[in-house]
């Protein structure tokens, strides 16, 4: 479990198929200290499984499926992405519960300033944007968000420039591929009110 506020930008160094498995390798510094052989690391918000690690580097497998639904593919190697580790039960709940499972992607339509502040404008699957409610969280590449607003085929967000600085987000531009994780409670209930009906 996680809670969408991001310790670290890494960098990927490399993204290759291999016999077994994807295998992703990472640069990092701040999150290797007290790091642990499968401990799990949400990056870019998909919950991945540590298989090996230093001081300045961490390597993941995934499976063919993580592969296919989420955008660290696109990503490449010298690309930046948002590092979070599992919280702890003595953590700072600063974002809201992020579980690490994709449920899609969605593609950015803008990113800009816009005064003071930053617009973000992401497009998905109509049938994912009854998640999407205006004031509730949701998840981009792992990142803590609040909706602004929610239209029949995106939705917005308004950014700070300490999101943008603290994030990847500053690299990202319009037609970037992100990986979207909806409220974990808006699909208990939905589950729940199936059953009963």
């Amino acid at each position: 479990m996680f809670t969408g506020i991001i310790e670290e930008v890494g960098t990927v160094i490399t993204f290759e198929e291999r016999a077994h498995a994807w295998r992703l390798i990472v640069e990092a510094h701040r999150i290797t200290e007290e790091m642990q052989l499968g401990d799990s690391v949400a990056v870019n918000g998909c919950c991945l499984t540590v298989v090996a690690f230093s001081d300045d580097r961490i390597e993941f497998d995934l499976l063919a499926e993580s592969v296919r639904l989420t955008s660290i593919g696109e990503v490449g190697s010298g690309g930046v992405i948002n590092l979070e580790r599992a919280m702890l039960p003595t953590t700072r709940m600063g974002g809201h519960f992020v579980s690490g499972h994709v449920d899609c992607t969605g593609i950015i339509q803008s990113i800009q300033p816009r005064g003071k502040d930053f617009y973000l404008r992401i497009d998905t699957e109509i049938t994912s944007l009854k998640y999407v409610v205006h004031k509730g969280c949701i998840a981009i590449d792992g990142i803590s968000l609040t909706v602004a607003e929610v239209d029949e085929t995106g939705f917005v967000i308004w950014l700070i420039p300490h999101t943008m600085e603290a994030t990847h987000l500053h690299s990202k531009k319009a037609g970037d591929c992100v990986n979207l994780e909806f409220d974990l409670i808006a699909k208990y209930v939905e589950k729940l009110t199936a059953i009963k009906n």
